[in-house]
């Protein structure tokens, strides 16, 4: 199936949305990384686009004193697949990261 055909205005707004999301998202990592938010605070936040689409393994690595291989290893133990977005949790993968890392 080929990509729909976009306009040149329509291409910009896409990537102004996509600047956005990616904005967003660094800006609630380095929260996550200096303590001012909390995981779980951010696990429950199931109706914000930026949470849902963002991968567990960079939510993961933005937690205080934990890095690439840590994070995974902390996935692995739990079951979460690499590429998985904070959206495709399942209960007991949430509870079970809020368990290890709350």
């Amino acid at each position: 199936m080929p990509l729909p055909k976009l306009s040149a205005q329509q291409k910009r707004a896409a990537l102004a949305k996509a600047q956005e999301m990616r904005s967003q998202r660094a800006s609630l990592r380095r929260r996550l990384k200096t303590g001012e938010l909390k995981l779980p605070d951010i696990l429950q936040d199931t109706q914000s686009e930026v949470v849902a689409r963002m991968r567990v393994a960079y939510l993961i690595q933005s937690l205080p004193q934990v890095g690439r291989i840590r994070a995974q290893q902390i996935m692995n133990e739990i079951g979460i697949d690499e590429g998985r977005r904070v959206q495709g949790l399942g209960k007991r993968q949430r509870s079970a990261l809020l368990e290890r890392l709350g």
